[in-house]
């Protein structure tokens, strides 16, 4: 398995050995004791597996959810998308800062995407099924979001505006200027 620190400071893109053959792949997608050996052992334990299918075109997110935060290790096992993180944490050198990255069915790429980052992903594909584990339970009291299209964050999707599915939630969700004040990340180095 390898890591990648990626261009925001505290999210790992995880690459990990993928063994294929004539009859198809065999790949190990999660190894606690992996999480461990690079460092995030105790504050990595996670309670609940989450999967979503989406058709080409849909965008889900941005989300987080505010008390203590919920860190994600996402992966798509079913088609491509491009998964987008944003830095929600105050104080962070990288604020407001976005990063995308092409997680597929091919690579088996994941990305761990720590508490105080909003994520959400498109689907470039068909079809996808997106998988992710998560550190707390889903909480409905916790769970919010900023808006996808934030000009001041400037998500480059990959999908042009007119093609986009977006959700009603999603569609009106508030900007991070708007909530900045009102979250709960600070950022440790």
């Amino acid at each position: 398995m390898r890591v990648k620190r990626t261009k925001l400071d505290g999210p790992l893109l995880v690459e990990p050995e993928v063994h294929g053959d004539s009859r198809g792949f065999f790949v190990e997608t999660f190894r606690s004791d992996d999480l461990a050996a690079l460092g995030l052992g105790a504050g990595v334990d996670f309670v609940q597996d989450n999967h979503s299918r989406s058709d080409r075109g849909v965008v889900r997110g941005l989300h987080f959810a505010v008390g203590d935060g919920i860190a994600k290790l996402v992966r798509c096992a079913r088609g491509t998308i491009v998964d987008v993180i944003v830095d929600i944490r105050r104080g962070s050198p990288d604020f407001g800062r976005w990063a995308a990255f092409t997680l597929d069915d091919e690579r088996h790429a994941q990305l761990l995407v720590p508490a105080g980052f909003a994520h959400g992903f498109c689907v470039t594909s068909d079809v996808a099924d997106v998988c992710y584990k998560q550190t707390a339970y889903y909480d409905p009291s916790t769970d919010r979001g900023i808006a996808y299209d934030d000009p001041e964050i400037g998500i480059d999707w990959p999908i042009e505006q007119a093609e986009r599915i977006v959700s009603k939630r999603d569609a009106h969700a508030p900007t991070l200027r708007t909530v900045a004040s009102d979250l709960p990340f600070e950022y440790t180095r």
